[in-house]
């Protein structure tokens, strides 16, 4: 796991969410509460990061549905 990402627990998990289409990490990152915002040089824009509870994934995917960025993946890590 990476060192600066929280200690798992019992409800929660670190994802990765791959969606089509570019974010500015410094404009939305308070937006999706302190995930991690990178680019990928295919076009996508990775976000990374603990999420508490399934409920926190749901709202995560609305507000990237409310931002019209097509939804290339969602992954548990680790």
């Amino acid at each position: 796991m990476d060192a600066g990402l929280p200690l798992p627990s019992e409800t929660g998990a670190v994802y990765q969410i791959r969606v089509a289409g570019r974010l500015d990490a410094r404009r939305w990152a308070a937006w999706f509460e302190g995930m991690s915002i990178s680019a990928d040089a295919d076009g996508c824009t990775v976000l990374q990061g603990w999420v508490a509870d399934q409920a926190a994934l749901y709202g995560l995917l609305a507000r990237l549905r409310d931002l019209a960025l097509p939804l290339m993946a969602v992954v548990r890590v680790g």
